[in-house]
Parts: C-alpha cells; sequence; structure tokens
C-alpha cells in the first residue's frame, strides 16, 4: 500500500501528451493553450486620446496662451488630422487617435466654451501638466512581445487578447477521450424508480459534471457484477479512449471483478491501495498502448475526492497545463483523526478579515455520506504522521467547488 506522495508521484509518472489541435478562437474558452502569442503591433498602437475635450500644443499654453479656436474634430476611429497652427486645438474623442502637433489634452470639463460668427473657441480653466490624458503608444505593450504562452488557461481575458492581435485561430491541447464507468447490479438510471434493494446512479454523474466543470466531455457505460460482461464492453474502448474513470467493484468483495478483467484485457497494475481516508481502495494502471485507468471507489465521496486529488491533475498535466501553487487553509476548529492515514476532510472555505482562507469542517458520516458535499467547498488533507490537528494551523486544501 502506498503513502499519498508516492501514489500521486506514480500517478504522474504516467502522464501522455494529448496531441494539439487548431480551434476558433471563439471556441478556445476553457481550453490549454499549446503556442505563444506575440503582440502584431504596439499596446495601444497609437496615441489614443483618454478623455472627451480638446488638444494642443502644451508650448502655447506655456507662453500663456489660454484660449484656443478650434480647427476640427478627431473622432474615434477617423484618420489623424493634423493641426495647422499651432495657435489653435482639435476637439478629440476618447478613444480616438491624437492629432498631429499636439501632445496635450484638456477635458471639457476644465473649459468653458464661446461661439462668435461661426467660430468656436474654448478657455482653459484648469491646470495643465503635458501630456495628460494620452495614452502613449506602445506603453502597455512592445511589438512582438509575448502576451501568451503555453500552458494557459483561456478565459474571457486571453480570448479579447487574442482577438487584438487578430488571432482567428488557435493551437490548443486536444482534449482527453475519457470514459466514466459505472458498476453494480444495484445501479438503475436516474429515471428509474429503484426497487428497495436498489439505487439511482449518481457516482458517475458527479464524475461527469467534475469532468465538465474542467471543460472535458466524457460517455458513459454501466458494467453489471459479471465477469463476461465486463470483459465484453471493455474490449472496444481498449483503441477508442485515453483514459477509463470507473466507479466501484475495486474492493475485496465476492463480487468485485474489476481488478481481475483489467489484468485479463493486459493492464499493467500500478497499485491498488493508498494510505488515505476515504479511498483506501483506489486502483491504478495504464494499458501499454491503451488508456490510463483510474479505479476509483464505490463510496460517493472516496471516488470523489480521488478524482480532485489524482484524476483531475493527471488530465491537466496531459494537456500542458501550467502547474499552479498549492492551496492552503488555517483550520477552524481541532480535529482528531486516530488511524495512521492521510486522512481528507471535507471543509467549508471562507475569507477571514486578514485575507487569509479559513476551512471549518461540519457534521460528516463517512465516505458513503453524498449529502455532506453539499456542504463542503474542498478536502483538507491532514498528514498521516499525527492524530491531533490544532485549530489555527493551515492545511493544503484541494477545492471543488
Amino acid at each position: 500500500m502506498l503513502s499519498v506522495a508516492d501514489a500521486y508521484k506514480a500517478v504522474l509518472q504516467t502522464v501522455r501528451d494529448t496531441g494539439t489541435e487548431v480551434v476558433p478562437f471563439e471556441s478556445a474558452t476553457g481550453r490549454i493553450l499549446r503556442e505563444s502569442i506575440q503582440a502584431d503591433r504596439p499596446f495601444p498602437p497609437f496615441d489614443r486620446v483618454m478623455m472627451d475635450g480638446i488638444a494642443v500644443d502644451y508650448d502655447s499654453f506655456a507662453r500663456g496662451q489660454h484660449i484656443f479656436g478650434v480647427e476640427d474634430i478627431q473622432a474615434a476611429g477617423a484618420p489623424r488630422l493634423q493641426l495647422s497652427n499651432t495657435a489653435n486645438c482639435m476637439e478629440v474623442m476618447t478613444g480616438a487617435i491624437l492629432p498631429e502637433l499636439t501632445d496635450t489634452v484638456i477635458p471639457y470639463e476644465h473649459l468653458s466654451a464661446t461661439d462668435h460668427e461661426g467660430f468656436r473657441r474654448f478657455t482653459i480653466n484648469a491646470a495643465v501638466k503635458k501630456g495628460q490624458h494620452i495614452h502613449l503608444k506602445g506603453s502597455d505593450v512592445t511589438v512582438h512581445a509575448t502576451l501568451l504562452s503555453p500552458g494557459r488557461l483561456l478565459g474571457p481575458a486571453e480570448a479579447g487578447v487574442l482577438a487584438t492581435v487578430g488571432k482567428t485561430h488557435v493551437t490548443v491541447s486536444r482534449l482527453p477521450r475519457v470514459v466514466v464507468i459505472a458498476t453494480g447490479n444495484e445501479l438503475v438510471p436516474v429515471e428509474a424508480t429503484p426497487e428497495e434493494h436498489q439505487v439511482r446512479m449518481s457516482n458517475i454523474y458527479s464524475l461527469l459534471a467534475s469532468l465538465q466543470q474542467a471543460g472535458i466531455s466524457a460517455r458513459y457505460v454501466h458494467l453489471n457484477d459479471d465477469r463476461e460482461e465486463m470483459e465484453t464492453q471493455l474490449r472496444p474502448l481498449l483503441e477508442t479512449t485515453d483514459v477509463w474513470i470507473s466507479s466501484g467493484a475495486v474492493s475485496a468483495g465476492k463480487y468485485d471483478y474489476l481488478p481481475a478483467v483489467l489484468e485479463q484485457l493486459g493492464m499493467q497494475q500500478i497499485f491498488h491501495k493508498v494510505q488515505q481516508r476515504p479511498g483506501k481502495p483506489f486502483l491504478f494502471g495504464v494499458f501499454k498502448d491503451g488508456p490510463v485507468v483510474f479505479a476509483l471507489p464505490g463510496n460517493p465521496v472516496s471516488g470523489f475526492m480521488c478524482f480532485y486529488r489524482f484524476v483531475l491533475p493527471w488530465l491537466q498535466a496531459a494537456m500542458g497545463a501550467e502547474e499552479r501553487p498549492q492551496a492552503y487553509a488555517v483550520l477552524q476548529e481541532n480535529v482528531i483523526f486516530e488511524p495512521a492515514l492521510e486522512y481528507y476532510l471535507p471543509v467549508k472555505l471562507f475569507l477571514q478579515p486578514d485575507g487569509m482562507t479559513a476551512a471549518r469542517p461540519h457534521s460528516y458520516h463517512g465516505s458513503g455520506d453524498l449529502a455532506s458535499l453539499l456542504l463542503a467547498d474542498a478536502f483538507m488533507a491532514l498528514p498521516a504522521d499525527s492524530n491531533l490537528f490544532e485549530k489555527g494551523r493551515p492545511y493544503p486544501i484541494w477545492r471543488f467547488r
């Protein structure tokens, strides 16, 4: 039986690159970038007016001139105009290119306007600083600067940047082909009315939703507790999928046939059982030229925890995602746990006034208590080398909400 650290290391040693594909940038949100994105022009691409008002040559103002006649209007999106006389000004709109021979913008609220025989003048009524209210060309980003690097999770901000540089199609990680496998004669479809001895399928829907939250679509199959049926249904999936995630049939029960079936199909077992609670009977293996197999325990909290602790990191690494720093939270009450196992405690997270993330445990009735996950946001890892975990100490957390 492996420690959690050794099991996690063994899992990551099997990571396989999922490959890449090119998609329209509008469809890339939630995907992992696999190319560098450079600026094709400076940001901003011109000296940009930041406020509605007038643009003047500052030297004219500095010589004592406070009244400027208007020559024209520089609108946003219009070609650049040129001031013909620096004793005059140009009305300018926010977002417009700065007219030639001007270098300072004065907003309308610092001006008073007069009209005489169709000629408009503005008087400056406030202090003026040279270069004010101008967003200078290239002051944000220089041309050819790298804006996005491979491994970046693409979101709304990245979509705007891709559009700005004209990147209509982008190279991203190919999504892994995943199948979620439900096991057990006791399982019936969600829409069915269970008999007294039956339960509706639920674990696989938690797993499917967790995958969907990570941007991965998956299909599912249901295997009854029959060795021949298991082999018959699983064999065709060997060449059409990258990852198998199963729920149940991996413990020591008389009908837990899955480990033997997987071995018969050619899976190399990496480990079976991890020094953790919940999730101790967790089996992991690989097919040489086929999928990676995460055979998770059937108890709902166990399988759910193992997904976030082991499966999701594997999927993210396989897609080339940036590695994120480990998150921590401060335990809000003392916890006693006797067995020498790493304990994954469901906790509710909240922010303290000092900005630290705090974690509050709640009543929890073991790995079969599916409803307990409704009151939690994360699992907190309490190490196996202690049995008393004190309030006020930080411990690692794995978020699922």
